[in-house]
């Protein structure tokens, strides 16, 4: 197999780019003086957005991973850098650090994961830091030339590492940024023409929660938004005719949660999530021999692909819609000690067409946590963390503050 073709083919294979062979789908192309590139024979109206690094958008997180994939709103924790930003300075503990790890279409393979590291630190009650660091590993692959002749093994692998501060504007809003460093390397020196990438990305999170009075029990309502991934278009081929820029996996995200204590010891979470990529929807351009291929528009610039992802689409609104998936999530709480959890994700069947069920459970014990989660796939495609369990280990600890600091900028 030709090299770039194989780091192609094992990018899309890898996350589920779902660039699927298609028959009879039409669209207009627009007037337009970008350069089209023509990513392969579609089947239907399946129109899949891909991206560089899509492992930005790789939940690393069980608690979440558990109630089908919706945190944007739900109560703080540390994985808020990477959930929601704005709403890590609402954490209950000053401290807390934890680790993750996501096994990676292990019905397949054995040696591929995802590692996250996090932790933060509350200096005042008003205000909050974080950092995190997030590894993919992509097992051992071997490579071959075009004469089928082995040429030596890789690891492909992809990290990032992150900071984010965030503050109380008020008792019940608060704001967050995030800026992260992203390494991806897919071929090693194997592919002469495909380079590691380097580039930074920024992440932007509101977070707004109230108390609520439900007969003579608490509830707590809460609204959450996050724009992550914003940052300069890059490329994996150095070049020639291939060397177009591609779009980070810019990403918005809102939701709600909605708490309610059903006595001292119960309560329960109903999370509800959208989220839609902010990159160029693919067009469908007809072929002379009949067949209709996607194609797509490197040479938009960033601002233009950011703010025109909400109107882009071929198909209008109809489209548009189809482009955001939907998260539901439900968290059962007894006694701060044992948590159950259950979710579900959808995605339209014309941009990716992942469903799935999960399931997950918590424990905690004094400042220990853990959390498990469990995933499994609906429809005709899989998905890859089904019939995996995903675990994480977390500590927190609460350091007694001086009332002086205990004051929230009005």
């Amino acid at each position: 197999m030709n090299f770039k073709n194989f780091s192609i083919a094992l990018l899309a294979f890898t996350f589920g780019a779902n660039a699927q062979n298609v028959g009879n789908a039409s669209a207009k192309v627009d007037n337009t003086s970008a350069t089209p590139i023509t990513v392969g024979q579609l089947n239907g109206d399946n129109r899949p957005i891909t991206t560089a690094v899509p492992f930005l958008n790789i939940n690393p997180d069980p608690r979440a991973g558990g109630m089908g994939d919706a945190g944007v709103a739900t109560s703080s924790t540390t994985n808020d850098i990477y959930w929601n930003p704005g709403k890590l300075a609402f954490n209950e503990k000053s401290m807390g650090g934890l680790v993750t790890m996501n096994p990676w279409l292990r019905n397949i393979v054995s040696d591929m994961w995802i590692g996250n590291v996090a932790g933060h630190y509350k200096r005042k009650k008003e205000e909050a830091f974080g950092i995190n660091m997030t590894y993919f590993n992509l097992g051992k692959i071997e490579f071959r030339n075009d004469q089928n002749i082995p040429q030596g093994t890789f690891t492909p692998r992809e990290f990032t590492i992150g900071g984010a501060y965030s503050r109380k504007l008020s008792e019940k809003f608060g704001l967050g940024l995030g800026l992260k460093y992203v390494y991806s390397n897919l071929t090693g020196a194997f592919v002469s023409d495909v380079r590691p990438l380097n580039t930074a990305a920024v992440d932007i999170g509101v977070f707004y929660t109230t108390p609520l009075q439900v007969k003579t029990s608490n509830s707590t309502l809460s609204f959450g938004a996050n724009v992550s991934n914003l940052g300069g278009k890059i490329k994996y081929v150095s070049g020639g005719d291939n060397s177009k820029k591609d779009f980070l996996p810019m990403n918005l995200r809102v939701g709600t949660a909605y708490t309610h204590e059903l006595d001292m010891y119960n309560k329960i979470t109903i999370a509800l999530d959208f989220n839609k990529l902010l990159t160029p929807s693919p067009l469908i351009i007809k072929g002379k021999d009949g067949t209709d291929s996607l194609l797509y528009y490197p040479d938009k610039g960033l601002m233009s692909g950011l703010f025109g992802s909400f109107s882009d689409a071929p198909d209008g609104l109809k489209e548009e819609l189809r482009e955001i998936t939907t998260s539901l999530g439900f968290e059962y709480t007894y006694n701060n000690i044992f948590i159950a959890r259950a979710g579900y994700f959808n995605e339209s069947k014309y941009k990716g067409g992942r469903k799935y069920i999960s399931f997950g459970f918590g424990l905690r014990y004094n400042d220990l946590g853990f959390d498990f989660a469990y995933l499994v796939a609906q429809g005709k495609y899989n998905n890859a963390l089904g019939g995996t369990l995903r675990f994480l280990v977390a500590y927190t600890l609460d350091v007694k503050k001086e009332p002086g600091e205990e004051k929230i900028t009005e």
